[in-house]
């Protein structure tokens, strides 16, 4: 098991769950082939799509549906910051996960981190394990408690 999807592990398992973690024969860098390979609806993916704040250089994360889209401005409106896409150097230092497979539990550093209601729709979200071909199951509300994130609209229209 890799550093990253042991890290994801450990983190559901710290917090009472027992991780259902499953591995794709498909990469899972997107969400349209997260859903494929989980063979769910796309919003039932818990995309986690990372800004930087531009004055502090922090991280935040965004929990987002799958065919949702982060809007730059509501989502500075939210932080109260600028904020510009992270670099994938920085998201796998902060993080511990590479673009693609970057979970939202897990991470070596903590962040700020913030929830999409629409994923509250479903009884089951998948979420990236850690790895390109690695997702997880759980329940949106389990995920949000686990998170610790802060339920906000700040998808695109």
């Amino acid at each position: 098991m890799s550093k990253s999807l042991a890290s994801v592990a450990h983190a559901l398992e710290r917090a009472g769950l027992e991780p259902v973690i499953l591995e794709m024969a498909e990469g899972t860098r997107t969400a349209e082939d997260a859903a494929r390979a989980a063979q769910c609806q796309i919003d039932q993916i818990a995309k986690s799509i990372i800004f930087r704040e531009v004055a502090s250089g922090e991280l935040v994360l965004f929990i987002t549906a799958g065919g949702n889209q982060v809007d730059p401005s509501r989502a500075e409106a939210l932080t109260g910051c600028a904020l510009a896409r992270a670099d994938a150097d920085t998201i796998r230092r902060v993080t511990g996960f590479a673009i693609g497979g970057v979970a939202p539990v897990g991470h070596l550093s903590p962040l700020r981190i913030w929830f999409d209601p629409r994923l509250l729709a479903f009884d089951l979200v998948y979420a990236a394990a850690g790895t390109p071909r690695h997702i997880f199951g759980i329940s949106p509300e389990q995920l949000l408690r686990l998170t610790g994130a802060k339920q906000a609209d700040f998808v695109a229209e």
